[in-house]
């Protein structure tokens, strides 16, 4: 159950924050400005690249990992070379986790390493084998780790990942915003580099602002009623989310929603895009998790009987207002089966702005879902 009255208690929020999920999220845009600047000292504006690569494979663990890198596929278009290398292994643990480079990687193609720990085992040897390829490796973790070793051995490129002093307190959440932020930026301002994305500098401190107004509007002192990610974590409170993602930046962010979602708050979620959405989705609202599937609903102990688990529509859109959409569509679906819907749509701005405050917008609100449901 989710104690809404927390939702309204900053004091409580920052008590039940154990792992520094909510820190982490209002502070996004500290974390973007010295990614940024790690990047920069570490000599990635300064880069002469002959061309750009046949391939960008991504490599590392966790949510923050994947995510990274549907993001960069996400922004280098349609065609791209962006891969992230999934790891195989027995256990989600620094020792057991495996990475192989494709039998044809080579001196054409660029390796891009990125995790939070830096101790896996298996990291280093990647990096190594890169190496005797003739790939060229870049890494983003943090600073005097076995990783960090292999680099410099590899002769690759070690930028240092933007810590706080606070996460090394508790394990580090894959899915925490902070963890997030600190490994996209770097590796975004390198593709920008090599020309694969358009992300310059001013464009990262744009980014860096969107967040800091996204964290003005979605703190921990303003109030429900007016906080939209408060407002979404009490609308999903005994709720399915079912996440429709309508334009191309909006794709990766509701599959970062969902991850975040189940990670953080132990929430499943469902994820899919429009329109193959209302197709995908269509017979799951029409059964028994429909609002209006359970008539005797009504009649249920509201202090005895959990409530039903009823779907609802979260409905996220990069799109500006007055263009083809599938949005009218969505909604009439939704609505015919009685099923409630949020709406959210950022401000208008570049591709990495409205990209950012939908990821932050959603963030925050995964976080507030965690912190008032006891996750």
């Amino acid at each position: 159950m989710l104690d809404e009255s927390l939702l309204d208690t900053p004091e409580g929020l920052a008590e039940a924050d154990r792992r520094g999920l909510l820190r982490g999220a209002a502070e996004a845009g500290a974390r973007v400005r010295t990614a940024a600047r790690h990047a920069a000292e570490a000599g990635v504006g300064d880069l002469k690249p002959d061309g750009r690569p046949r391939s960008v494979l991504i490599a590392g663990p966790g949510a923050a990992a994947t995510h990274t890198a549907d993001l960069l596929s996400t922004l280098a278009g349609p065609g791209s070379p962006v891969i992230r290398l999934a790891p195989t292994g027995v256990a989600p643990a620094a020792g057991a986790l495996r990475w192989e480079l494709p039998g044809w990687a080579g001196s054409v193609d660029l390796l891009l390493i990125a995790t939070p720990d830096g101790t896996e085992p298996s990291l280093s040897l990647l990096a190594e084998q890169a190496y005797r390829r003739g790939c060229s490796v870049v890494a983003v973790a943090p600073a005097r780790t076995p990783l960090a070793d292999a680099l410099a051995a590899a002769h690759g490129l070690l930028v240092p990942m933007a810590t706080t002093p606070y996460d090394q307190e508790e394990p580090l959440a894959a899915s925490s915003p902070g963890v997030f932020w600190a490994l996209f930026t770097p590796l975004v301002a390198l593709l920008d580099r090599i020309g694969l994305v358009n992300a310059p500098p001013d464009a990262l401190e744009k980014v860096a602002d969107r967040l800091d107004g996204v964290a003005e509007r979605c703190g921990p002192a303003i109030a429900t009623y007016s906080n939209p990610a408060k407002t979404l974590a009490a609308e999903l409170a005994d709720a399915l989310p079912v996440v429709w993602t309508e334009g191309t930046s909006a794709g990766p962010a509701g599959r970062r929603f969902a991850a975040a979602l189940a990670e953080l708050a132990g929430r499943p979620a469902l994820v899919a895009e429009l329109p193959e959405a209302l197709a995908a989705h269509s017979a799951l609202l029409a059964g028994p998790l429909a609002a209006s599937a359970d008539p005797d609903d009504f009649f249920r102990d509201r202090v005895e009987d959990p409530p039903a688990l009823h779907a609802r529509v979260v409905l996220l859109r990069d799109r500006p207002i007055g263009g083809i959409s599938a949005a009218p569509a969505a909604r009439d679906l939704a609505l015919s089966h009685d099923t409630p819907i949020s709406e959210l749509e950022p401000e208008e701005g570049g591709e990495l702005e409205t990209l950012a405050e939908l990821i932050a917008v959603t963030d925050f609100a995964a976080v507030y879902l965690a912190l008032a449901s006891g996750a």
